[in-house]
């Protein structure tokens, strides 16, 4: 707790008083905003572990949308972030809706001193486990785990071993949730800069306004609220590796200011006019088809050249089962240990039936799953009945894997998928998003497309 970094918005300065005086004694940073429109200025400064939102600001003070939509906001920017809302105009339906909306828990005004800091503790604690089993964390030089045993993963790997100790640029191709961010800690793990920072820029998730100061950084008095010199995150990977995720969303913009620093390894804060040389070793990843994207205009080609010396595409975990077994043992070790489970092993008959289901979430849906099984588990083996398919093994085999039906057209497919997640998690935006390997925006555009 003495490390974490708590921040505390709402509009009215004596509960920010309070609320900190309260909680500065037992966390580390405790940093307190009444706008919360500088929410992602905040958010690109410093990585909060939890987050306290008031939910009602200025439009009315009761109603609680603003909290729900600035949930949504921060959640985008980071689905890891604690949020805890509090609300002086509470019910338990209100409260329901915010832990299916994707808050950590629900408090309210007056708040009991006791229970409000014992919140707080679980949120960060919370987030700082799911760190250390996360692979997408924003730095570290650890070794995660690989898990492959199929023949493509096999190979994958045997490519990385070649071309980890040179200083290639890497471009990992893939759908969403196949694991490309592991990957790319293991190129670094195995790379001659391995005792050197890894640090992860999730461009996806990135505003347009906030795109040079995060990634090249700033000086003070550069804009509003900048107080302090700040390093971006090429100036942090400097001497080691940066993994540009999702670098297929990048907008035309700010691809030509990205591909000026890679071609002179040189960034300029923002506010500056004094360029700071930079050694980094580049790898990146999108589930974007990039040279469609450069027939459409909307990908610069020569971006494309600079950032895929080394092509690797990862297969979706429905064309590797071989890793399906391998890669649920393995959840199941760190979730039993995480949630002090006495679950000892996967039945051969679950296994059977993960390697029939589709998963249109990947690894990451696979994951989420066991983690989900491991908490609900009756015995100490994880059998079929510990889980929720969506559809039976049956009637997936006869359509390729894809749940339900016998049409195989795109959206018919899609609307299906989005409205099993939705019953599987009981309309859990985030665990819904998570598991079809979607944003929380592009959930919604999805949802909003099909009248859902």
């Amino acid at each position: 707790m003495q490390t974490a970094k708590l921040l505390i918005v709402d509009d009215d300065a004596d509960v920010l008083l309070a609320a900190k005086l309260l909680l500065k004694r037992h966390v580390g940073q405790v940093d307190i905003e009444k706008n919360p429109d500088k929410l992602p200025f905040l958010l690109g400064q410093t990585r909060y572990d939890a987050i306290l939102l008031d939910m009602n600001f200025t439009r009315d003070v009761s109603s609680g949308k603003e909290g729900f939509d600035w949930l949504d906001r921060i959640l985008d920017a980071d689905p890891t972030t604690r949020v805890v809302l509090f609300t002086a105009y509470g019910d338990v339906e209100m409260a329901v809706r915010a832990i299916k909306a994707g808050a950590s828990d629900f408090v309210l005004k007056p708040w009991e001193n006791d229970k409000l800091v014992e919140v707080i503790k679980t949120a960060i604690e919370g987030k700082q486990a799911g760190s250390e089993t996360s692979s997408s964390g924003q730095k570290g030089t650890s070794p995660p785990t690989v898990i492959a045993q199929s023949a493509a993963m096999r190979q994958i790997l045997d490519t990385i071993e070649r071309v980890a100790p040179t200083d290639a640029n890497i471009l990992l191709l893939g759908e969403n949730g196949t694991g490309k961010d592991v990957l790319a800690r293991e190129i670094h793990r195995l790379s001659n800069r391995r005792d050197k920072p890894f640090v992860c820029a999730d461009l996806g998730a990135l505003p347009d306004s906030l795109f040079e100061s995060e990634l090249f950084g700033h000086v003070k008095g550069a804009f509003t609220d900048a107080r302090d010199d700040r390093a971006g995150r090429f100036e942090e990977a400097n001497s080691g590796t940066i993994f540009l995720d999702e670098i297929g969303n990048v907008g035309l913009a700010q691809q030509a200011r990205l591909l000026t620093v890679l071609q002179q390894r040189q960034v300029t804060r923002v506010g500056s006019n004094k360029p700071r040389s930079i050694d980094v070793r580049l790898v990146c990843a999108t589930n974007a088809d990039l040279n469609a994207r450069v027939a459409d205009r909307s990908f610069r080609q020569d971006l494309l050249y600079r950032v895929n010396t080394i092509e690797l595409h990862i297969p979706p975990l429905r064309d590797r089962p071989d890793d399906i077994g391998p890669l649920a043992e393995h959840f199941l070790r760190i979730y039993r240990k995480q949630y002090n489970r006495a679950v000892g092993q996967v039945s051969p008959d679950l296994v059977k039936h993960l390697k029939q289901y589709h998963w249109p979430g990947n690894v990451r849906e696979l994951q989420h799953a066991i983690e989900r099984a491991v908490i609900l588990a009756r015995g100490p083996v994880l059998t079929p009945d510990d889980f929720f398919f969506g559809s039976s093994p049956a009637s997936m085999q006869g359509t390729g894997g894809l749940p339900g039906g016998d049409t195989m057209q795109l959206e018919d497919v899609e609307r299906r998928l989005i409205q099993q997640a939705m019953q599987k998690h009981g309309g859990n935006i985030t665990d819904v998003a998570r598991q079809l390997g979607l944003s929380r925006q592009a959930l919604y555009r999805r949802m909003e497309k099909y009248g859902m």
